[in-house]
């Protein structure tokens, strides 16, 4: 039993990164985190799910996330590959760090896996966009968000179809919490610093004189008919205006082994780093891409977007934001280039609560709750700011 002058044990939270777009996520997580040092001990695991330099050390550098204190060094490989290796290693780790709760973010292989370590070892999971759903069970993203959120405490929403989506599903309304969206929380506090970056220079790009392309969803760049497809309209938008094409690594082996004699006018580059990229994104006169957090800055940034996918897991950004659904057909992807090209002006709004202060709603959720269970404390309830049910 403590004593009046005792401190409260601190909550041993380990969080689980593996993928660029996890990285994006935990930073602002562990930055709130290590600001509660005296209520939290952060263990944080980098699983090496990507690990090439300009996709995961430079994303490290940029965000100023603290060096891993685990990195398992998974490495590539398929789907049960990765996610086998992630949860023999992980649940090692719980079993050597025995931490309180288990905070895993998005929809990678590294985030199903860390969960079922933990759930099987009776370790309570929080679960960071929770709910998100495209409703295409092709994507294995899509395998990983339902059964992630099938079995974690905490579920952190990022939009309302996002609740809507769990509660369908069953989750118990209390465990659900609207929180707002932690991609934005680094969005926000990096922006400043993107801007004084000379990327536009460097490139020969003029503010809104120049398009911005991502391709990796196997449906797009697997096919090598599909691939020849998308670059010959995409070539042709390079015809009228310079398009930059960072090559994420699944899609350069793509294109160097499926169109080979292929004209591609496109300015390709190598992966960018956090910080060149955003700089790209905020002047873009408009975005094509098939990513589910790009669509996301966009919004947030009030960038045009064409998202190549005939779904989405993120619908306030096309109900609320400027994201619009196009497909993959070649006509279709054309009409809406020449409908943007058009376009003088752009309707700006940010959903609710992408205001930069969802980590600190996340981090108060859960020291109130955890701080409860391991102490009898209340936590702090004082101001926590969540739109929990």
């Amino acid at each position: 039993m403590n004593t009046p002058s005792a401190l409260p044990r601190r909550i041993r939270l380990l969080a689980v990164a593996g993928a660029r777009p996890n990285f994006m996520k935990i930073a602002p997580l562990m930055k709130e985190l290590l600001r509660r040092a005296d209520r939290f001990e952060p263990i944080l695991v980098h699983t090496g799910q990507h690990y090439d330099q300009a996709m995961s050390e430079s994303f490290f550098r940029d965000l100023a996330i603290p060096e891993p204190d685990v990195n398992l060094g998974v490495g590539s490989g398929t789907h049960g590959e990765q996610t086998a290796q992630v949860l023999v290693a992980i649940e090692k780790l719980l079993l050597e760090r025995r931490p309180d709760v288990v905070l895993v973010v998005g929809d990678v292989n590294s985030t199903i896996a860390a969960t079922l370590a933990a759930v099987k070892l009776h370790i309570p999971v929080a679960h960071v966009e929770s709910g998100l759903r495209s409703g295409d069970r092709a994507m294995p993203e899509e395998i990983n968000r339902i059964l992630t959120d099938a079995v974690s405490d905490w579920l952190f929403t990022t939009e309302p179809a996002a609740e809507t989506n769990l509660l369908r599903e069953g989750v118990a309304p209390e465990r659900i919490h609207f929180v707002g969206n932690v991609m934005i929380d680094t969005l926000l506090a990096h922006r400043e610093r993107a801007r004084a970056l000379d990327t536009l220079d460097r490139l020969g790009l003029e503010p809104g004189g120049y398009a911005v392309l991502t391709l990796h969803r196997p449906s797009n760049v697997d096919s090598p008919d599909q691939l020849r497809r998308l670059f010959r309209v995409l070539s042709r938008l390079g015809d009228r205006l310079p398009v930059v094409f960072p090559v994420h690594p699944r899609t350069r082996n793509a294109i160097e082994n499926n169109l080979k004699g292929e004209r591609i006018q496109l300015r390709m580059t190598e992966p960018l780093g956090y910080l060149e990229f955003l700089r790209l994104l905020m002047d873009a006169q408009m975005v094509l891409t098939d990513s589910g957090g790009i669509q996301e800055e966009t919004t947030a940034l009030g960038v045009p977007c064409l998202t190549l996918r005939d779904s989405t897991e993120r619908p306030v950004t096309v109900s609320e934001g400027t994201n619009t659904i196009v497909g993959t057909d070649p006509g279709a992807i054309e009409a809406a280039i020449e409908k943007q090209l058009g376009c003088k002006t752009v309707e700006r709004r940010r959903p609710a609560l992408w205001d930069g202060e969802a980590a600190v709603r996340i981090v108060e959720i859960l020291e109130r709750d955890l701080g409860r269970r391991i102490d009898g404390s209340s936590g702090s309830d004082a101001g926590t700011q969540s739109q929990n049910r």
